[in-house]
């Protein structure tokens, strides 16, 4: 049976729907003495707030954001969703803080053709940029994100919109960050066509009929208008709820780090654990690119190379609660800081406005990222992280108090780069593995997507990959 590498959400929804396809039990191997990797909720049942340290919502739209609907309805989570619906302001305004103020960001078509700040121009003149751009001279397999978006809507949509969002996203620098990783459609179709609005134009119409879900929570929310959700009690409480179902079908094995993986002519596969060594005929790993490189390296040296090709980013998380429950002027998601303001934060979750925290305003400071080591150097101290997070929060929000209780994380490489060239580097990645025949599938963050849903449905697809292939 597979054993399954890491303890996050990529590895537990792996074993969770290996248990599903096979009869055998699987083992998961998590290094550290907790799971659900960065996903961590801490409840203040007693003051009726939570802290989220990474995640907190997920998005409803699109293939995958289905898949981990039905997922919930299967583990049985209806009833602990909490969903905020598109009238809500937490899904309508989204702000970025540029030129000394938060400027709100349209969410209407008729704003779309206002000339709002932090633009000189209405945004829809970045239509007619992409029409007066004309095509490209010649063809190329990737660009930057940056680069893609100066070049087809203009500098300021770069700056003041795609930036600040790749920022909140990933925590990077879409001067690096590949068209393709949010954007891919977009530049095939201006590959093709000359430009994106001839390519939505000209685009082939025709799409296969695809099977509509017959889930219930899919149809609520659909119906329902979810934008967002998280689950009560914390997003944290999907990968308790997985690893509570994984228990009593699999082994859960915490403080086991992998050490060193090596493969066997006749198809299976050696993993060190703790200086043991297990067999097993298939290893499932959500490690992080570079951690799976260090236990391939000694065998498969061209393996570790490539999966060392893709970057992380050090992220400060700082969570904020004040005891008053009005100190935010405008109700909304948050906002977040392009780059080219050359300020220390990435941006602030308003948690409060997203969910009801009776009585509480509770914040989310991100820092660091891409610029991590810039801003902060490589040791900084909590106390420093904090120091520059109030600062900011004074500067921007207006918030003079102090904060009743706050918590800094500093998550190390906690982020993968989809750096120009991603594409490639996983296809070649899984060809090398495809090549050499090796009994190993990968998925977590590094390689299909960084969001929730996007490595959910990554493990899935790697186990319906290995289903298919008994």
């Amino acid at each position: 049976m597979p054993a399954v590498l890491g303890g996050g959400i990529g590895g537990l929804s792996a074993a969770y729907y290996l248990t599903r396809r096979f009869v055998n039990p699987v083992t998961v191997y998590e290094a550290s003495n907790r799971l659900g990797g960065w996903i961590r909720s801490e409840n203040h049942y007693d003051e009726n707030f939570i802290f989220e340290a990474g995640p907190r919502t997920i998005r409803t739209k699109g293939p995958a954001a289905t898949n981990t609907l039905e997922l919930l309805e299967d583990l049985n989570l209806n009833k602990d969703i909490y969903p905020i619906c598109d009238t809500h302001p937490a899904a309508r305004n989204r702000m970025v803080y540029a030129k000394g103020r938060l400027n709100m960001l349209p969410n209407s078509l008729t704003g779309a053709f206002k000339t709002l700040p932090p633009f000189t121009k209405p945004l829809i003149s970045a239509l007619f940029h992409d029409l007066r751009a004309g095509s490209k001279k010649q063809k190329i397999n990737d660009e930057s994100m940056y680069d893609f978006v100066e070049r087809r809507f203009g500098k300021e949509i770069a700056d003041y919109a795609i930036s600040p969002m790749i920022c909140g996203i990933c925590a990077g620098n879409a001067k690096e960050i590949s068209v393709r990783f949010l954007m891919n459609d977009l530049f095939e179709w201006e590959q093709k066509h000359g430009g994106v609005i001839k390519g939505l134009l000209f685009r082939d119409k025709k799409k296969a009929i695809k099977k509509q879900s017959e889930g219930v929570l899919p149809k609520l929310a659909k119906d329902q208008k979810w934008s967002i959700y998280s689950i009560k009690g914390g997003l944290e409480m999907l990968p308790k709820t997985l690893a509570d179902y994984l228990t009593i079908y699999s082994d859960i094995q915490l403080n086991s780090n992998c050490q060193k993986v090596t493969f066997s002519k006749d198809g299976s596969a050696e993993i060190c654990i703790n200086d043991k060594a297990i067999t097993t005929d298939h290893v499932v790993s959500s490690l992080p690119a570079f951690t799976l490189a260090t236990a391939v390296e000694e065998q498969h040296p061209d393996l570790a190379g490539r999966l060392n090709e893709i970057p992380y980013v050090d992220v400060a998380v700082v969570n904020l609660q004040y005891r008053s429950p009005d100190l935010l002027e405008q109700e909304a998601f948050g906002f977040l800081v392009p780059p080219i303001e050359n300020l220390p934060i990435l941006g602030v979750i308003f948690d409060s406005c997203c969910f009801n925290m009776r009585g509480n305003t509770v914040l989310t400071c991100m820092l660091g990222g891409h610029w991590f080591e810039k801003l902060f150097g490589k040791n900084p101290t909590e106390k420093d992280i904090l120091d520059v997070a109030l600062k900011n929060v004074h500067d921007i929000l207006g918030i003079e108090v102090e904060p009743k209780t706050s918590r800094v994380h500093i998550l190390r490489k906690c982020i993968p780069q989809y750096t120009v060239g991603h594409k490639a580097r996983v296809d070649g990645i899984r060809d090398y593995v495809k090549k050499h025949k090796l009994p190993l599938s990968l998925c977590g963050s590094a390689f299909d997507g960084v969001g929730v849903n996007d490595v959910i449905l990554s493990s899935r697809n790697q186990v319906d990959h290995i289903v298919g292939c008994q």
